[in-house]
């Protein structure tokens, strides 16, 4: 065989061209690779999402002093301690009635929002924009605005009850309208941000079994019952898990506006967290609230998607 034979040999023969590389077999297949591709997210979930669980899992068993001394094993005490505390069950009833206060009318506001804005025109288009904006500004920045809307006797809102002959309650400062107030606020900033999403649901329902539920006669509330509530099943759903992970996680706009009063009136879950935390230095009872709080928020959110999925498979 000559020379130019060898350069020129088929590789898929066998026989090796002259000057190539022979790699290993795994660097030829590229196994390695996903994993070389995924491995900076892993160490991101790692490091800022496990290990924290890890640890806030590790100190609710515990008693971890202030002082940065040993900690000691104490066992379930804590969470016993969080569900004998007053403070913990205002705050648990506060958030109760704080979810069911602002989830339901959110998101009847924003099916009421998707339906008038569905069609696409100018005046939608813009009436979308309108109605989006507040899920725009930072809850912070919402609760300072609405921080003047709600001052008694000088608030924006006071102002139009008395030209219609009507004076206000001290939104913030009385115990049975300020939880009332902070509702308001979070109806307010969610509502168009929900929109959103039943806007895209009913572009995904079928054209054609709306105009048949026409040609039979249907009405439009007949229409929405029996069409389009079915058809929205899923949208409500994650629509519902979303709401419910906001109410257990938005706490901005106590702070800004009443610190958990007037006596714990508007004290919710995490501001309670906070409190056990960051002011009364006991981690261990603050770490037992969290885990608390996140398998309630797990539970109703795995309870509603399987609701909501036997409900759209039943209507089907």
């Amino acid at each position: 065989m000559t020379m130019a034979s060898l350069q020129h040999a088929d590789p898929a023969a066998g026989a090796p061209t002259r000057g190539a590389t022979v790699r290993p077999a795994f660097v030829r297949r590229g196994w390695w690779l996903p994993y070389a591709l995924l491995a900076p997210s892993i160490v991101f979930l790692v490091l800022f999402t496990y290990l924290p669980i890890v640890r806030v899992a590790v100190d609710a068993l515990r008693e971890v002093p202030h002082a940065g001394g040993p900690s000691r094993f104490v066992g379930l005490a804590n969470f016993s301690a969080v569900l004998g505390d007053p403070a913990f069950i205002k705050a648990a009833t506060n958030n109760l009635i704080y979810a069911v206060g602002t989830v339901v009318p959110t998101i009847l506001l924003a099916l009421l929002f998707a339906l008038a804005v569905r069609r696409s025109n100018a005046f939608t288009a813009v009436l979308r924009v309108v109605l989006f904006f507040p899920s725009l500004v930072p809850l912070v920045a919402a609760a300072s605005l609405f921080f003047f809307i709600f001052l008694p006797h000088l608030g924006l809102l006071d102002h139009y009850l008395r030209m219609v002959g009507l004076r206000g309650p001290n939104w913030l400062g009385d115990s049975d309208v300020a939880l009332w107030s902070i509702m308001g606020i979070t109806v307010w900033k969610n509502a168009g941000y929900y929109m959103l999403f039943y806007i895209a649901g009913l572009q995904n329902v079928p054209r054609d079994t709306i105009e048949a539920a026409m040609i039979d006669g249907a009405n439009g509330l007949q229409r929405l019952w029996y069409v389009l509530l079915p058809a929205l099943a899923p949208t409500t759903a994650f629509v519902v898990v979303i709401a419910l992970v906001n109410v257990l996680t938005s706490v901005d706009h106590v702070v800004v506006l009443t610190r958990g009063g007037p006596t714990n009136a508007t004290n919710l879950v995490l501001y309670y967290i906070f409190q056990e935390a960051h002011e009364n230095f006991n981690y261990g009872k603050a770490a037992a609230a969290t885990l608390m709080s996140v398998a309630v928020l797990l539970a109703i959110s795995l309870g509603s998607v399987r609701a909501m999925e036997r409900g759209g498979r039943g209507v089907a």
